[in-house]
């Protein structure tokens, strides 16, 4: 019989900036139930006076890190922000990966929409999955990459390749993309996967519907491709 689910209070236990508008929170759970990479946790804030607001955000740790979840929040001009929260799992099996559906395996991701996507790079880390993966993140500048730190290190995990495309401004000597996500940046992307590619795109609506559409143009199966979308902001 399936457990009826229940808001519960989280612990902040730590707060760790990620980019001058994006910071990483570490709730801890009391009654704490392992995710699936790419789900998303219900979050309900409330104030002193008794007004509430609730917001869905993915779930950036592991499911192997146990009675703790890391969910990384980018900071709007007009969002709400507090240090208190309350959560609940939601329940959800469309945006998810794990070892069980195995590679090759493709995501793209456009500025925070790598945060649901990062929770299955670091189960595949975790669990020592070796199936082809590529990453494909979009984000205006170098320094609003989040998670640009641990990436690398992830990238140099076998049969892993991480692509980024920088859409406002590069470095001195950027050898990545320079443009928005296009079907040829698409294609020299997926290409080594093959048709076989299970697609995760997470972003901007406008990214997700032109990296969903490019993947079909470029030859990946519309079944193969799943979608989440964050909002109207973005590269």
């Amino acid at each position: 019989m399936k457990r009826p689910i229940e808001w519960q209070i989280a612990t902040v236990k730590a707060i760790r900036p990620e980019t001058p508008d994006v910071r990483t929170l570490t709730l801890a759970l009391p009654d704490w139930t392992a995710h699936r990479p790419g789900q998303h946790y219900d979050v309900r804030l409330t104030a002193a006076d008794g007004y509430s607001a609730q917001r869905s955000y993915s779930v950036a740790s592991e499911p192997e890190r146990t009675g703790e979840i890391d969910l990384t929040v980018e900071r709007l001009a007009d969002g709400e922000v507090s240090r208190f929260l309350a959560d609940t799992v939601a329940v959800g099996g469309y945006f998810v990966w794990d070892r069980s559906i195995g590679g090759p395996l493709l995501l793209v991701a456009g500025g925070s929409g790598v945060v649901p996507l990062m929770a299955m790079l670091r189960h595949r880390a975790a669990a020592g999955i070796n199936d082809p993966a590529r990453l494909l993140y979009s984000a205006r500048t170098y320094e609003q990459i989040i998670y640009r730190d641990e990436l690398e290190g992830l990238g140099r995990k076998d049969g892993l390749a991480i692509s980024y495309a920088l859409t406002r401004s590069q470095p001195a000597g950027w050898k990545g993309y320079t443009r928005r996500i296009d079907d040829a940046m698409l294609k020299d992307v997926s290409g080594p996967l093959g048709p076989a590619a299970l697609a995760y795109i997470c972003g901007p609506t406008a990214l997700v519907e032109v990296a969903a559409d490019g993947l079909e143009r470029v030859g990946l199966p519309a079944e193969h491709i799943r979608t989440e979308r964050f909002g109207p902001t973005g590269p």
